[in-house]
């Protein structure tokens, strides 16, 4: 198979490598029933020592920064309690923390979960965290912008591989909220 985007020597259908992805993003990509069949789902086989977004982009073409989203776990506090949700932007920005992100989850102060906490709450790897997969109570903030991609590089629960879905399955991703302006121009 071949991959949508970029050039991957190990490109498949994401259902044919549930043993490769970590338990909730398996169980995920096997009961998918959106719009879009879990087939078109691409599993890629990547080197974990790459995974970070600058490293990959750099190794596998500038090309993907446009195509890549990264997914983050972020804390929102109000009177005392916390609660969780995950940020999807297109790789060449970066998420709008003490903007939209604290607006949407009526917070008083929103900030980058602690990595523990993110990868003990999602049951995935940090530097691979994905939106397939995450608990379903938790809202899913994604920037307008990642939906109009027809092909998105994104994590895939490991540092190892990654997925590339098309742009529209974030919109029906469990707990999904479409946002113009989550995520802002990098500085």
């Amino acid at each position: 198979m071949r991959a949508p985007i970029g050039s991957f020597d190990d490109a498949r259908p994401a259902p044919d490598c549930l043993d490769e992805l970590v338990a909730p993003v398996a169980e995920a990509v096997r009961q998918w029933q959106g719009s879009v069949p879990a087939e078109e789902f691409v599993y890629v086989d990547t080197d974990p020592e790459i995974a970070d977004t600058a490293v990959f982009v750099e190794h596998h073409g500038p090309e993907l920064l446009d195509l890549s989203a990264n997914c983050v776990v972020v804390a929102g506090k109000r009177g005392g309690e916390t609660s969780l949700a995950a940020c999807v932007v297109l790789s060449g920005t970066r998420v709008d923390v003490n903007g939209a992100v604290r607006r949407q989850l009526g917070a008083r102060k929103a900030s980058f979960a602690p990595m523990d906490t993110a990868t003990g709450e999602t049951g995935m790897e940090y530097g691979g965290i994905t939106p397939i997969g995450l608990p379903a109570a938790w809202p899913l903030l994604v920037d307008a912008a990642v939906v109009d991609v027809p092909y998105v590089l994104i994590g895939s629960g490991r540092r190892r591989g990654k997925l590339i879905v098309p742009g529209k399955v974030f919109a029906e991703l469990p707990g999904a909220v479409v946002l113009d302006g989550l995520g802002v121009p990098a500085s």
